[in-house]
């Protein structure tokens, strides 16, 4: 069970994240996971990065191509050459999955669309990642994480509108992979049932709608349009500077009984009383004059003082940590995610585990993310591939 996709055989045709990303979700699960790559550099993102040029340890392996490719093989294939195209169908016909997130009609130009692969193999799942969907008036326009973002209204409720600046994680790119596995495991299941193949779909934009259903029916049901702190406004949720410089994180929602413990906790029970904030309505409607009441209290002691008296109170807080706090935290620590695993050329590398438990499992046998081409003799041979067309193709730089 910790394993659950053990024997089922993936093509990823994808870069950077989105695609990636939900091969990598495959993997964890279990999945042969057989990442295809151009000979000639394989996955942009195995050169970007800081780092990438000053360490030739990580020359083409970049930090973030490790994050988004651990638990799969690569194979190096030029699909721009006829064989190379005759060789991917070839893989085809025994993969179960094939997973693209190439810009729309790439694959068709090549002859690699649904329609063409699903004759070699009736069975076949086709993942197709896009920006926006393949016949609207989108279609042809290039997309990454911001644009994505920008275009569901996410951007617009993270950003602060006196000073925009992108910042954080992407979450698009994410959001979009998630969405790509599941859709995936689905018609898996389908095909279970039926033993058809189907084609799967997924935009960045639809899945970024999909991600955030509480603000459109927030426009719908009530005409409330959710700006930047409206979230934080009806959960009750804050960010605290303390007095040692420290960031502090406190959610109250709707429970009073949050509520009255951090006003008891900070001493500030008067507050309770105060007519702007009597009850929810009033402290949503007066969030910000609530805020600067408790911005001075928070200031004036360092952040463990109050992490100490808040969880003794039960009130729900939290540190805002940096990456490396959050790596060692003791929770964090307790549940395992992070792993050390070798690459017999890189070394040493940390890694996570999937972040689901399977019959209180992590995956078993994880691999370091791959080198270039790393597994293309031993993956082909697996399907079956000839020594001799092997050494073709060799000779005529398909591999």
């Amino acid at each position: 069970m910790t394993s659950p996709l053990r024997g089922l055989r993936v093509l990823e045709l994808s870069q950077f994240i989105a695609g990636p990303f939900a091969g990598l979700m495959l993997a964890d699960l279990g999945a042969e996971v057989i990442k295809i790559e151009r000979p000639d550099g394989g996955d942009p993102f195995r050169g970007f990065g800081t780092g990438a040029a000053d360490n030739d340890r990580f020359a083409g392996y970049s930090h973030n191509f490790s994050a988004f490719n651990r638990n799969k093989r690569s194979v190096t294939i030029d699909l721009g050459t006829e064989p190379g195209r005759e060789l991917l169908r070839d893989l085809v016909r025994k993969a179960d999955v094939l997973l693209e997130n190439y810009r729309p009609g790439v694959l068709d130009r090549m002859g690699l669309d649904y329609e063409a692969l699903r004759q070699d193999n009736p069975g076949l799942i086709y993942c197709s990642i896009s920006g926006f969907s393949e016949d609207g008036p989108y279609r042809d326009r290039p997309a990454y994480d911001a644009v994505g973002q920008a275009f569901s209204g996410i951007l617009g409720t993270l950003l602060d509108p006196a000073k925009p600046r992108m910042r954080g994680p992407t979450i698009t790119d994410q959001i979009t992979g998630m969405q790509a596995a599941y859709g995936v495991l689905g018609a898996l299941v389908e095909r279970g049932r039926t033993g058809k193949g189907s084609r799967v779909e997924v935009s960045m934009l639809d899945a970024s709608l999909y991600h955030m259903p509480d603000s459109f029916t927030a426009l719908t049901q009530t005409g409330l349009e959710m700006a930047s702190e409206t979230r934080a406004a009806f959960s009750l949720t804050f960010a605290f500077r303390c007095q040692d410089g420290q960031l502090l994180a406190i959610q109250v929602s709707s429970t009073e009984k949050f509520w009255r413990a951090l006003l008891k906790t900070i001493a500030r029970t008067d507050l309770g009383d105060d007519s702007r904030f009597l009850d929810r309505p009033a402290r949503i409607k007066n969030f910000s004059a609530l805020v600067e009441e408790l911005e001075p209290i928070f200031a004036a002691q360092p952040r463990q003082h109050w992490l100490d008296l808040l969880i003794a109170a039960d009130v729900p807080c939290a540190p805002v940590n940096g990456i490396a706090e959050a790596m060692s935290d003791p929770e964090v620590v307790h549940a395992g995610l992070f792993h050390d695993v070798t690459h017999p050329r890189r070394g040493n590398l940390t890694m996570m585990h999937r972040a689901v438990r399977l019959d209180g499992e992590r995956e078993d046998d994880p691999l370091p993310p791959p080198d270039l081409g790393e597994h293309t003799d031993a993956v082909l041979r697996s399907f079956d591939i000839a020594p001799e067309r092997l050494a073709a193709l060799r000779r005529q730089g398909v591999l």
